[in-house]
């Protein structure tokens, strides 16, 4: 079987030649041609060096001053990152192996794979003006691995609610409690058929990356969801793996990203229907390409002269000779190439 990314095969189509006995390799899969941007900054590398180790970012708003962001990013085989909008690391703390995270004011949740057996969220609160950040316990989550994590975006002192990707495809979405010890409580589960992470919320519905699937539409339903699938894999939007999943408003249109890992590129949706935009694809210029991206994030808003209409962020597997970053991209670039 051939090899592609981060430990994805390919459909084989090895074979043994009766003439001559050569192995055939399997095609490069690549979806429709996407548009090219470049990106506008960069994080320093994550700590863990020649290995799979940087995941998922979130980005956090200054409540107080809302041209004010910091990016919260996960070393998985270590810990929680903060950078500045400059790429500078001004925070970490050692948290084991954490997936996928979010933020929703001030507080930070990740999911903890430290106990594959018995699921976790991490939770932490940002102390923005120092930084730091600070662990406030764990929340038990059930059985299974836990893989990928969101937040609702609710407002300030809302409860929170999180949606927590157990790597087998269980899906389960509660209230977290943060005062005291950490608490979650399940509302409604539902169970996609395969190994997914991405997820991201709009309003009540929540979106799921099935890895060798697609995207899956799921609205509670009692203690269940009703479930659609929304956006296959189809290798020409989407080729898999389907991971980090984001939304972001521009000019009162909300927009559905996916990354599309299998041929480095971002599948845009208009939301709410999942109709298809565009895709996109950040080429190599002063920072770099991105390539075999696992999260991505994105967040309208002025954030100075470098992300006048907001920000993309995605994870970049390959930063050589360095260790795995993230990779910033002005959102009007990507807005202009597209159209929208």
């Amino acid at each position: 079987m051939a090899t592609i990314g981060k430990g994805k095969l390919l459909t084989s189509l090895a074979f043994v030649s009766a003439l001559g006995g050569c192995a055939a390799s399997a095609p490069v899969i690549t979806g429709l041609p996407p548009v090219q941007v470049t990106a506008s900054g960069e994080t320093a590398p994550v700590g863990t060096g020649k290995a799979d180790a940087a995941d998922d970012p979130a980005i956090w708003v200054d409540p107080a001053n809302p041209n004010r962001a910091l990016i919260v990013a996960t070393d998985k085989k270590a810990g929680l990152h903060v950078y500045d909008l400059t790429g500078k690391d001004i925070a970490f703390t050692q948290a084991g192996l954490v997936n996928n995270v979010d933020v929703a004011g001030n507080i930070i949740v990740a999911s903890d794979r430290n106990d594959g057996v018995n699921a976790h969220l991490a939770v932490f609160r940002l102390d923005a003006d120092k930084p730091a950040i600070v662990s406030l316990g764990r929340a038990a989550a059930g059985a299974g691995e836990a893989y990928g994590l969101c937040l609702k975006k609710t407002a300030l002192g809302a409860p929170l609610t999180a949606a927590l990707i157990v790597k087998d495809g269980t899906v389960r979405v509660g209230t977290l409690t943060v005062d005291g010890t950490p608490g979650f409580a399940t509302t409604w589960e539902y169970k996609i058929p395969t190994q997914s992470e991405g997820c991201v919320f709009d309003g009540d519905t929540l979106y799921v990356g099935e890895e060798d699937a697609g995207v899956w539409e799921l609205k509670p339903n009692g203690t269940t969801a009703t479930a659609r699938m929304v956006a296959p894999v189809d290798n020409q939007r989407l080729v898999a793996d389907v991971e980090g999943l984001a939304t972001i408003d521009h000019k009162g249109q909300r927009y559905l990203l996916v990354s599309s890992q299998g041929d480095n590129a971002y599948a845009v949706f208009r939301l709410p229907g999942v109709d298809y935009v565009g895709r996109f694809a950040v080429a190599a210029g002063a920072y770099g390409a991105t390539s075999e991206t696992d999260g991505i994030e994105a967040v309208a808003g002025n954030f100075g002269p470098a992300y006048p209409d907001g920000i993309f962020l995605a994870q970049d597997g390959d930063n050589a000779p360095k260790a795995q970053n993230f990779k910033l991209v002005s959102w009007d670039q990507i807005a202009a190439a597209l159209g929208l």
